[in-house]
């Protein structure tokens, strides 16, 4: 994705919005090669893996480019993990790369956004979790959003009772596309897979269960399943739910949604998908769950962890397409400082170091134009405030502060000036 420099500062907001949002929960980040060995990148197998990745060898070193960012956290905590203190808290916002056809909103070069927890099973984390997707969503000015929470347990436990556990890959993969295909499809997909048209209906009845939190809850208990891994993972989705409200997610931007069973082998409890209620069609926007070993292909010690994702290039792309952006300026610059001739460049030079002390975004027009042009070069780039600097000025030491959108403009003092402009942001 390729923007223009309006665009580029919206984004470049977001992704500060979303980082800053990461420190606040004490994430700490992290950076990881955007090369790696192919051998690292492919460890969990090739297949359809081995499809998406750019790989290339350098000398006899066969090297790609990484795909997401899960696979190099597994590798960087096996690594490091002397040096690492337990429960790990990383978030790490970087570019990944697909070789995958490009096409309207999907790009073969994008930014994720990830946070996880490595090294605790304890179920608060879980909770923890939508928190701070809220609060990232929040920050952005999307907080109309609904956190669907399931848990991969529950699914498995309960196809344990059905005696279908042995295809529960492929079943839930049939059940992660009920959304876009619909019951029948899903249904005809079940049967294909030599289960029974009855334990299909069965199966889709339990994931189609619906309500407020509570009462999916109750009837889920109502089903008395005697399997221990279904109650292992209603145990877990009960406290989930419970402690989501504790930390300050409203009730009404979570819920349980049994539909929710991401495709992917490695979740095995609380998985998250979330959505804009006013855009639906946008997909998830942020995903993730947790799962039981992380680094299991590069260390022996076993380490548990939950995290989620927030691919920030689809979804700037997305909110883009439906009117949700809207760039208002193509600098970062707040004043702009002119000049009523080139011997005042001097001048013009002291105010700027003068005003960037204080913080504020300051540029100078150095070219010998004329004050109507340097005024509509500041237009044209929506920079708020000029600063004209001439013969009056420099004698009275102030300066003429013009305000851009009203038109109004006044002999002030520099810190005049400076009191003004930092009132306005």
């Amino acid at each position: 994705m390729e923007l223009l420099p309006k665009d580029q500062l919206v984004f470049n907001w977001m992704f500060d919005t979303i980082r800053a949002t990461y420190e606040r929960f004490g994430f700490t980040p992290i950076e990881t090669p955007a090369i790696e060995l192919s051998e690292i990148l492919l460890a969990k197998g090739g297949g359809e893996t081995e499809k998406q990745i750019y790989r290339f060898m350098r000398g006899d070193t066969d090297l790609a480019l990484h795909f997401d960012l899960t696979i190099p956290l597994a590798r960087y905590v096996a690594e490091h993990y002397g040096d690492l203190v337990f429960p790990f808290r990383r978030y790490q916002m970087q570019k990944v790369w697909r070789a995958e056809r490009a096409q309207k909103g999907r790009f073969r070069e994008f930014y994720q956004c990830d946070i996880d927890v490595i090294g605790s099973l304890n179920p608060l984390i879980d909770a923890e979790i939508p928190s701070v997707i809220y609060s990232a969503f929040k920050a952005l000015g999307l907080d109309d959003i609904t956190i669907r929470i399931n848990n991969r347990k529950l699914l498995a436990g309960f196809m344990d009772a059905l005696d279908v556990r042995s295809k529960a890959m492929e079943i839930l993969r049939a059940i992660d596309k009920i959304e876009k295909q619909g019951d029948s499809a899903v249904i005809e997909e079940l049967v294909s897979l030599e289960i029974t048209e009855k334990k299909a209906g069965q199966i889709l009845e339990f994931t189609k269960m619906t309500g407020p939190n509570n009462e999916i809850l109750s009837s889920m208990e109502a089903l008395a399943i005697s399997n221990d891994l279904f109650q292992k993972g209603l145990e877990e989705l009960r406290t989930v739910s419970e402690a989501v409200k504790a930390f300050g997610v409203p009730e009404k931007s979570y819920k349980i949604d049994l539909t929710i069973a991401r495709g992917l082998d490695y979740y095995t409890g609380t998985v998250y998908e979330t959505i804009l209620n006013k855009y639906p069609g946008i997909g998830s926007v942020c995903s993730g769950g947790r799962y039981d070993d992380l680094a299991q292909y590069y260390t022996d010690k076993e380490l548990p962890g939950v995290g989620i994702s927030i691919g920030l290039t689809r979804l700037f792309y997305q909110l883009c397409e439906a009117g949700m952006v809207s760039p208002n300026q193509s600098t970062p610059s707040k004043v702009l400082i002119s000049h009523l001739g080139t011997g005042y460049l001097g001048r013009c030079l002291e105010i700027a170091t003068s005003l960037r002390e204080e913080g504020i975004n300051t540029e100078v027009y150095f070219d010998s134009e004329k004050i109507g042009k340097q005024l509509q070069y500041a237009n044209k780039l929506k920079i708020p405030f000029v600063l004209i600097v001439g013969e009056n000025e420099v004698k009275s030491n102030s300066v003429t502060l013009k305000e851009m959108r009203t038109g109004e403009q006044r002999l002030v003092t520099l810190a005049e000036t400076i009191k003004s402009v930092k009132s306005t942001f």
